[in-house]
């Protein structure tokens, strides 16, 4: 199963057309290509499927989702936690045929 942790925007780098995001104190980059230009600004909340920012989110829905997933966290040791983190936006695509 695949799960989109709200990430904040810290930085644009509209030169490569990326964004740096935040997921819940890991930071890394992410493809606005598949954003309307302008559409996303430091500050924004947004969901992450294989690298690329796919919608831009409510600041409370995210806030209410990050609590959730605090939650879960909490229940992981250490290296489960992050690893969870890392991986959570390299979901595979898979269809069932």
């Amino acid at each position: 199963m695949c799960l989109s942790i709200p990430s904040r925007v810290t930085k644009i780098d509209y030169k490569n057309n990326t964004a740096t995001i935040d997921t819940m104190g890991i930071s890394r980059e992410a493809s606005l290509d598949l954003m309307e230009e302008n559409s996303i600004q430091i500050g924004d909340f947004v969901l992450i499927h294989i690298g690329f920012i796919m919608n831009k989110i409510d600041e409370e829905d995210a806030i209410i989702s990050l609590n959730t997933y605090r939650e879960i966290l909490d229940a992981m040791d250490a290296e489960e936690r992050q690893k969870a983190i890392l991986e959570s936006d390299n979901c595979p695509n898979t269809t069932k045929g």
